[in-house]
């Protein structure tokens, strides 16, 4: 089972680009760009950048479970 996060979809048209994103998020580009790829996994920074991102949805919402 995997984290997953729908941070990516949301952002289009609320955010220029992951950059603006990630600015937001208080992480690094870097790190937005690894777990949008899947290098990297969601971890409680990207879990917290979330919440800042998107206050007006919850966890359960930005972040799901998949068998993947």
């Amino acid at each position: 089972m995997k984290l997953k996060t729908r941070v990516f979809e949301l952002c289009n048209g609320k955010y220029r680009n992951l950059a603006e994103l990630a600015q937001t998020m208080g992480i690094s580009k870097d790190l937005i760009y690894s777990v949008r790829r899947g290098d990297r996994g969601i971890n409680g920074r990207f879990i917290l950048g979330a919440t800042k991102a998107f206050p007006g949805y919850k966890l359960d919402y930005l972040f799901y479970v998949s068998e993947d």
